[in-house]
């Protein structure tokens, strides 16, 4: 396999392991980068000196590429771009935020960045701001989304003619065959969260893992799109938010009903009543707990094989 991204992140595989918070730590990024993809430490559940023990845990226990993911609407923005510059971190994810405020920053001190968008609009941003790749996520996404409701399907082929970089397509994809038909659609990698929070590495409670591979069709449901759009496995928690937004709740009432510490308390410490449990749609085809290395080998594996009954198809 040879493509942009694999010279881009110097990885053996197009697949990069989304940095979702609360999930992502040093743990799970080494073991999806030992296994041949781009792990990501995510940033937004962590405080800077958290950031940077998990940074050099991650340089310890691999010795393969890595980043870290920075959702820009998060506190500690400056302090964690400080961390991963004097860490020497080779790779940065941006999201929920404007590209043009950090990427020339980054880019004078020799890392790689990659934006994600849900959208054409911002898709053209980033590349004017200077990225070297974009994530083009899809409604099916779990975690923060884009307010358009643009399936993967749609958005891909969308932003890969709007954009002359490389294209990461993200949401719904969590096996073999969706990277390929993600492929097809002209990506040139795919970003995976879902089925990693469903890992043996995942920092994720038990509690909410096992939800995740209970989940099934129509579990999740995209909500706050009056605060910052997420996608959300459905419990008591939930239904406070959709009967706030029926009867015509303000945002910020909204932003008071989802209070601090939500997340936290949903994914982190595995309370499935009271927290917020961001999750994808593909959460229905997750049906076992394993480890990074066996999702990914999974995934080429599938990959491959589909590429050759198609290739026998025609």
């Amino acid at each position: 396999m040879d493509n942009s991204i694999l010279k881009l992140f110097n990885t053996e595989y197009p697949i990069v392991q989304g940095g979702m918070i609360w999930c992502s730590g040093w743990e799970l990024a080494a073991a999806v980068s030992n296994a041949g993809g781009l792990g990501l430490i995510g940033s937004g559940s962590m405080y800077p000196e958290v950031l940077v023990d998990h940074i050099r845990k991650c340089k310890a226990a691999t010795n393969k590429p890595f980043g870290v993911n920075i959702p820009l609407l998060y506190p500690n923005i400056e302090e964690h771009i400080h961390s991963v510059i004097e860490e020497g971190v080779k790779v940065v994810f941006t999201s929920a935020g404007n590209p043009a405020t950090w990427t020339k920053k980054l880019k004078e001190n020799g890392i790689t960045v990659v934006h994600v968008t849900a959208n054409t609009k911002f898709a053209k941003k980033s590349e004017d701001a200077g990225v070297d790749a974009i994530v083009a996520e899809g409604f099916e996404a779990g975690g923060h989304n884009g307010r358009e409701e643009t399936t993967t399907l749609c958005l891909i082929p969308m932003i890969k003619q709007a954009v002359k970089i490389p294209v990461i397509a993200a949401g719904g994809i969590g096996t073999g065959r969706g990277m390929l038909a993600a492929m097809a659609l002209g990506a040139d990698g795919v970003q995976i969260g879902s089925r990693f929070v469903a890992s043996k590495e995942s920092s994720a409670d038990i509690h909410f893992k096992n939800a995740v591979i209970n989940a099934v069709e129509g579990d999740t449901k995209l909500m706050l799109k009056q605060v910052t759009p997420v996608r959300l496995l459905k419990n008591q928690f939930f239904d406070q938010v959709f009967e706030a937004e029926a009867r015509g709740a303000s945002s910020a009432e909204l932003s008071e009903l989802l209070g601090r510490g939500r997340a936290k308390k949903g994914m982190f410490e595995g309370d499935l009543e009271n927290g917020e449990l961001e999750i994808g749609q593909i959460s229905a085809m997750i049906k076992e707990i394993k480890s990074a290395k066996e999702i990914i080998d999974e995934i080429i594996a599938e990959y491959k094989a589909a590429k050759q009954e198609l290739i026998k198809g025609f």
